[in-house]
């Protein structure tokens, strides 16, 4: 199969179609996962038609969780404050205490000197 044969309106609509997935797009194109790839890559206007179409599901995604967090979904509440609340300080963080450094305790056991 030609490039030629497959204009950038079809291929962005199968991509959308698709949810853009690369390797369901390239399947239901009839074409490997790796073609459509150097066809994206080789060509802008491509590039920038499929990005358009994946601003676009994140778009949809967000209004799907501002719905869910109007209705009281907790979690996507959670999901919501963790993701663009980290500046008001909802973020996880895994606090460490290393008071001991396991090599110097490693060293610490063994033997002085080494017995015949």
């Amino acid at each position: 199969m030609k490039r030629k044969d497959f204009p950038n309106e079809r291929i962005v609509q199968v991509y959308e179609k698709k949810a853009c997935n690369m390797s369901a797009t390239a399947a239901a194109l009839g074409l490997g996962r790796r073609t459509l790839i150097q066809w994206r890559d080789k060509d802008p206007k491509l590039a920038q038609a499929m990005a358009d179409v994946e601003e676009s599901l994140i778009d949809f995604s967000e209004s799907k969780l501002l719905e869910q967090i109007n209705d009281g979904n907790l979690t996507a509440i959670i999901f919501h404050l963790k993701t663009k609340g980290k500046k008001r300080g909802y973020v996880e963080k895994i606090e460490q205490d290393v008071t001991v450094n396991p090599f110097e305790k490693l060293m610490m056991e063994l033997p002085d000197e080494v017995e015949d």
